[in-house]
């Protein structure tokens, strides 16, 4: 997958590998993870992760398929908020809310190439103050690194000129199962949050900090993403048409990464620990694919045959004061680091 943005400039691919047999491709439009080849519990590799079968495709249709999403990811409510006394208008392009950054997030630039090794590859994106209506020029790294014993880590930094927001995150959608396999729904989930962030009608959250306890929302123990997925009794499902929640990890970030989810797919013995610093984790599990992508293998992406697993701040944060801040200063650096964290469950059945 390489070629050329419509203005003419290039995209590079850039492999990865750890030397173990796992191995990670990163293109510079949006400095996305466009493949991830993991091993099975019988030792056979497949990639893991949902994308474009061509760069044409992307730039036709982009769906954040791996990449970065900033500069502030999710939802802000109207695309509006306010800054020392200042409100700010950030392009509106999920129904009423800005979605990802707006019109032009971080996803749709390509970014530039400062280091690649063997085994490790940084990016550098410097968004200008104004950029999509935020404030303050915001230079931006993305560094993608394979550890060895099936880790992968991504850091995210940012640091500022002027007073502003950021909230970044990736976007990968997964199917442990390998890329075109079919739905994601049997994977066993485990997100270890006793609260989740309610939505309202355009997936906003209301500002309440609801337990899980008894609601289809309770993943403390690990169940197939699908068993609860139909249930017509819960409006919440209904507004995103499935899981496309923020749950509840911490109330604040955290210096050193902790466990916000593991996946876990019965068909073929891979599992993934997520790990990150940041003290929210959005959930979605695949609801707008809607067989109209081709993917990299030549498979249609219907609803379910991936989920999305993104840890960040919670969602309209520069509009919910309870929610903590989202404001980096001059001086500060911003920091989202994940860990994506792969082994196998050998001693399982193999299921057909």
């Amino acid at each position: 997958m390489i070629g050329k943005t419509a203005d003419g400039t290039q995209v590079e691919s850039i492999l990865l590998r750890d030397g173990s047999g796992m191995q990670a491709r990163v293109i510079t439009l949006g400095a996305a993870l466009h493949s991830l080849e993991v091993p099975d519990r019988d030792g056979k590799y497949a990639d893991v992760l949902l994308g474009d079968g061509t760069l044409q495709a992307t730039l036709d249709n982009p769906q954040y398929f791996g990449t970065i999403v900033g500069r502030f990811a999710n939802r802000i409510a109207k695309g509006r908020f306010t800054l020392d006394g200042k409100t700010y208008q950030v392009p509106v392009n999920n129904g009423v809310n800005a979605l990802h950054g707006g019109t032009k997030g971080f996803d749709k630039v390509v970014w530039k190439v400062v280091e690649a090794t063997a085994d490790h590859a940084t990016l550098q994106h410097v968004s200008p103050d104004g950029d999509q209506g935020f404030p303050g020029t915001l230079t931006v790294t993305a560094t993608y690194a394979l550890k060895g014993n099936g880790r992968l880590e991504i850091i995210y930094s940012a640091s500022t000129d002027a007073p502003t927001i950021v909230n970044l995150s990736n976007h990968a959608y997964w199917n442990l199962s390998g890329e075109g396999s079919g739905s994601a729904m049997e994977h066993e989930l485990t997100i270890p949050a006793a609260a989740y962030t309610p939505v309202d009608a355009t997936l906003i959250p209301t500002g309440v900090l609801q337990p899980v306890e008894g609601t289809v929302f309770d993943f403390r123990t690990a169940k197939p993403i699908g068993r609860d997925l139909r249930r017509g009794d819960e409006p919440q499902l209904l507004h995103g048409r499935g899981y496309d929640h923020n749950w509840v990890i911490s109330k604040t970030a955290t210096s050193e990464p902790r466990e916000v989810a593991r996946v876990h797919d019965p068909r073929s013995g891979r599992v993934m620990t997520l790990l990150s610093t940041q003290p929210g984790l959005q959930f979605y599990s695949g609801n707008f694919l809607d067989g109209g992508t081709v993917g990299k293998s030549g498979r249609v992406y219907r609803q379910g045959d991936a989920i999305a697993l993104e840890p960040q701040l919670f969602p309209d944060t520069p509009n919910q004061p309870a929610f903590g801040s989202a404001r980096l200063e001059p001086g500060q650096t911003y920091v989202n680091r994940i860990i994506y964290d792969f082994t196998t469950d050998t001693k399982s059945p193999k299921r057909r």
